[in-house]
């Protein structure tokens, strides 16, 4: 996997974390246990850091960078779909960010919420727990329900990235 230094700041990744080798993790980045980064993302920690919580999923080509004047920070238990951006923003415990989403500057996306696929959460915008962010830009709109099923997907993640550490082999 390609996993770099930038300097003498090296990304720390906890031996039960599972990152794919086709993933890239360059410099001030933190991966907490049983967490998952699929193929084709890119942690890249060169200006605040990145801390990845424990039980997360990054998936397939996600984008996670960070600004000078604030880390991005993902927290336990939370789905970061396909093609996400996440940068120099916060999300909290059991959140889910659906595939192609952008998250960013300073935005934050409170425990037990949603940003809709595709959406745009903009520089300080908070997402309240038990709240979706949908749209371009993203406006707010009750979960109603659908919160339970993060946690399930989290801990499916979990259990593939165990799966894929044991069985996955290159065969070209």
């Amino acid at each position: 996997m390609a996993i770099y230094a930038l300097g003498d700041v090296e990304p720390r990744i906890h031996p039960e974390a599972w990152v794919h080798p086709e993933a890239v993790i360059i410099g001030d980045v933190e991966i907490g246990e049983g967490s998952t980064v699929w193929p084709c993302a890119v942690l890249r920690g060169d200006n605040g850091g990145i801390r990845i919580g424990r039980n997360t999923s990054i998936q397939d080509g996600s984008v996670i960078h960070c600004i000078p004047t604030h880390p991005t920070v993902v927290g336990d238990s939370c789905v970061i779909g396909h093609m996400v951006h996440l940068e120099g923003c916060t999300v909290e415990d059991r959140a889910l960010v659906g595939n192609g989403s952008v998250v960013l500057h300073h935005a934050i996306i409170r425990t037990g919420s949603i940003v809709g696929s595709n959406a745009v959460v903009p520089d300080r915008m908070e997402v309240p727990t038990g709240m979706m962010a949908l749209g371009v830009p993203a406006k707010l709109r009750e979960a109603s329900g659908k919160i339970a099923g993060i946690e399930i997907a989290a801990g499916d993640y979990v259990a593939k990235g165990r799966r894929y550490r044991e069985l996955l082999r290159r065969i070209d």
